[in-house]
């Protein structure tokens, strides 16, 4: 078995047993049906069984959005093809031990999200944002009926990408913001060529500046949002990038090498691998540059800090620390009984950072 994992007295391998026991409220939060989550991971024993079984399971909601295609069933194709895109990125997510495996699933979850997008309400678009010489992939949505809409800009973490970002969305557009979930270096369609880059301000600025070509959003309107690493390069971004009108930090870290060390194993694999990293050593190298210390203080716009007390992949604390650092406003909110991105109680922070940000950029 692959990182030395060995089996239970069950025959199950302990990361299948570690997903089956803590990932669910991530997956179904995110646009997973629980029976599907239930039924994957409990008819496989092995890791390695991993990305193909989800796949297997995406083709089935692929199949259904084709089908409804062909019948000209525009909102259940979308509906279909967005929880594929779901199943399919969830089989690749941290399945960094076999790339070609992974990348395969990860093609199919960009194609069916993209195909997607038209079906949706409201609809969605891709976007190909200029940075470096070299082009990252976003998703830009808009709500019906507003001109010019604010923009979020959307942050992934470690190993999520815009694919995985509907539900997320869905929160600002029913209150009036645009929403821009993009790829960034090391993450989602860009981690294949683009290592883990800690100084996350310039993406973010080449974001800022794509919007401001547009006449579709306000880019005078503009706030970041991340989530779990994205919950740092928010943050980091959002000291550099004076255009930012607001940040939103959820269950982020505010020194990752103190995470790294403390990481479940495949997260820690998964950062080594984003980082391009020849081993656990380089790869810590990166993190310790991950760190707000001296930096956070030069937040100034409004921010709203989330964790989670059960948090189990970063430091809980690591969220008071950031929401002390910060120079301008600051909205704190520790969730009891939350645990990572607090997926367990969605409705405890989702809502209020919404509507939150909706006030403050006038949406």
């Amino acid at each position: 078995m692959t990182q030395g994992a060995r089996q239970d007295d069950t025959g199950v391998d302990p990361r299948i047993a570690s997903a089956a026991a803590h990932w669910s409220h991530r997956f179904v939060t995110n646009g997973i049906p629980l029976a599907d989550f239930q039924d994957v991971t409990g008819t496989i024993t092995r890791w390695e069984d991993w990305c193909a079984a989800w796949v297997a399971r995406g083709e089935v909601h692929r199949a259904m959005g084709d089908a409804a295609l062909a019948e000209g069933h525009g909102l259940s194709a979308g509906q279909h093809l967005t929880t594929a895109a779901v199943c399919y990125h969830f089989a690749k997510f941290l399945f960094v031990h076999d790339i070609a495996q992974m990348r395969a699933a990860h093609d199919k979850a960009i194609a069916a999200r993209r195909d997607a997008l038209p079906h949706l309400d409201p609809p969605g678009q891709r976007v190909e944002i200029p940075w470096n010489g070299t082009r990252l992939a976003g998703i830009l949505r808009r709500p019906r009926g507003i001109d010019r809409p604010p923009v979020v800009i959307m942050a992934m973490g470690l190993d999520s990408t815009k694919e995985e970002m509907h539900s997320n969305e869905q929160v600002f557009l029913d209150r009036g913001m645009a929403t821009l979930a993009f790829d960034g270096p090391g993450q989602g369609e860009a981690e294949y060529d683009h290592p883990i880059l800690p100084e996350y301000e310039g993406p973010v600025g080449a974001v800022l500046d794509h919007l401001e070509t547009r006449d579709d959003v306000d880019a005078d309107r503009a706030a970041i949002w991340g989530v779990s690493l994205g919950g740092y390069y928010a943050p980091r971004a959002a000291a550099f990038e004076p255009r930012l009108k607001a940040c939103v930090s959820l269950t982020g870290p505010f020194d990752f090498a103190e995470a790294f060390d403390r990481a479940p194993p495949l997260t820690r694999a998964a950062f080594v691998a984003r980082c391009h990293a020849a081993d656990d050593a380089a790869a810590r190298a990166v993190a310790e540059r991950m760190c707000l210390e001296g930096i956070a203080d030069r937040i100034r716009c409004p921010t709203y800090v989330v964790g989670g007390a059960l948090d189990r992949v970063l430091p809980p604390d690591h969220a008071d620390r950031l929401a002390a650092a910060v120079s301008g406003p600051v909205t704190f909110t520790m969730i009891a009984d939350g645990t990572h991105v607090v997926n367990n109680r969605p409705y405890s922070y989702r809502p209020q950072t919404g509507d939150w940000l909706a006030a403050i950029l006038g949406a």
